[in-house]
């Protein structure tokens, strides 16, 4: 059962991932179409085709590597200066080269397959005389659609069962930690030697989940606060701790050990020698709900910090390339590529003691959460992104009101195919980095636990 269910949220995020590339492609489309806009392909997937159908003069279809999508709009390069358009003896559309040089000749070949596409009748449906605003609905209308796709689902999940904003932590035992395991490797399974020789003092000592501390060295009880710093204050010292088990109470004597942790929750990788019992509290979440406003509200924050991971993404691939080869471990909260986001998804699904509410509400905020992150990276200005396209139209209809408000002739479309180096150069690092990505999703995978 429990590789059904894993099986399952593996399937159900990739659907969930492909359905998303396609409305995002669909974002791009519907508002090219409706401003005349000659659209010819529309795939999710790369690579060899799997199915496709014409309807009108647009394929449709998937295609065999589903890692992303595209629709192809006509017309998106212009014309550059020394080159023309001519129409050849088939009534195709070319440009006539004359470029030296290896960038030069680079954007004019891009432009050269670009207007293979272009019939004469075209003319009035190219993507590059769109008015300024036109491109801009149209570019963004696709990271738009995975903009519109995380709302909808963190507002359902807002409105009905809440987000976690706070615990409520009592001094009830709910783990007895088996071996006393060092911080750095804090998780893992006690081994059977450590269970024999390096048992945790609350171990040996007896406690059990669901004990509830009374006192501890007299002291009685108010809150965990309390029984976490006298624990630590206790050093290498013997406790006397009276607990209440089935409504009894039961004095026991523990021994607790000095060891390095984390004592600051803002710095988890600052370690301080303290005392060490070796439970974990009950700690029962406190939910907070909220409509429209409120989700609106939590993406802001989410968008802070989505930024702020991308403008880390370089350093923090390079550490799971290191930790691909052993150099280091995996960063937990490290990125993940959509390899990572199904397995993580399995194991959701397949937790044995995920209730099926919670195991539903993770995948939802999951498939969310990559929505979100797929929509925001999508923004950045640079191409082959849509932020690149979006740049160069706010850029061309700045210039264009600029020259009309000092009387000075129109200086005409922007020309993107100019930075095709750059999209070049930037489209082979986001490949890099998504092939790190992937195999360190496959050979040091991130788990739940």
């Amino acid at each position: 059962m429990t590789a059904l269910f894993y099986t399952l949220g593996v399937l159900i995020f990739v659907v969930a991932i492909l359905a998303s590339i396609g409305l995002h492609e669909f974002g791009h489309l519907i508002p090219a179409k409706k401003f005349g806009g000659k659209v010819t392909q529309w795939f999710v997937g790369f690579g060899p085709t799997v199915f496709s159908r014409r309807i009108g003069e647009t394929e449709y279809g998937v295609k065999a590597i589903p890692l992303g999508g595209y629709v192809k709009i006509v017309g998106m390069l212009p014309p550059g200066k020394g080159e023309e358009t001519v129409v050849d003896e088939n009534g195709e559309t070319r440009v006539r080269q004359s470029n030296t040089g290896m960038f030069t000749q680079l954007i004019s070949d891009a432009r050269a397959a670009e207007w293979e596409h272009v019939k004469p009748e075209d003319s009035d449906r190219l993507f590059y005389k769109f008015k300024s605003w036109q491109k801009v609905v149209v570019m963004a209308g696709g990271p738009m659609v995975n903009i519109a796709i995380a709302f909808f689902l963190f507002w359902g999940v807002f409105a009905t069962v809440g987000q976690v904003v706070d615990a409520k932590v009592e001094p009830v035992v709910a783990e007895v930690v088996p071996c006393i395991v060092p911080a750095d490797q804090d998780g893992r399974a006690c081994t059977a030697e450590e269970l024999r020789d390096n048992p945790s003092p609350a171990a040996a000592a007896g406690l059990e989940p669901g004990d509830e501390f009374i006192s501890f060295n007299g002291t009685p009880v108010t809150g965990w606060e309390q029984v976490q710093q006298a624990i630590r204050d206790n050093g290498d010292g013997t406790a006397t701790i009276v607990v209440e088990r089935d409504g009894e109470q039961l004095e026991l004597q523990a021994t607790t050990q000095v060891e390095p942790r984390p004592i600051d929750a803002a710095s988890p990788e600052e370690l301080t020698p303290v005392g060490f019992l070796g439970v974990m509290p009950v700690a029962t979440p406190i939910y907070e709900t909220g409509g429209p406003v409120y989700t609106i509200q939590q993406m802001g924050g989410m968008a802070v910090d989505t930024f702020q991971a991308l403008a880390q993404l370089p350093a923090k691939v390079w550490d799971v390339a290191q930790a691909i080869v052993g150099l280091e471990p995996r960063d937990p909260n490290g990125p993940v590529s959509v390899v990572g986001g199904g397995r993580l998804a399995g194991e959701v699904a397949s937790h044995e003691t995920f209730p099926m509410q919670d195991k539903i509400v993770s995948l939802v905020m999951l498939i969310a959460g990559f929505n979100f992150f797929i929509g925001m990276f999508n923004f950045l200005p640079l191409l082959p992104l849509d932020g690149g396209h979006i740049a160069g139209a706010m850029w061309e209809a700045l210039r264009r009101g600029f020259a009309r408000l000092r009387g000075r002739p129109d200086p005409g479309y922007v020309d993107v195919a100019r930075l095709l180096p750059v999209a070049y150069v930037v489209g082979a690092a986001m490949l890099v980095m998504g092939v790190v990505l992937i195999v360190g999703d496959l050979v040091v995978p991130l788990h739940l636990v």
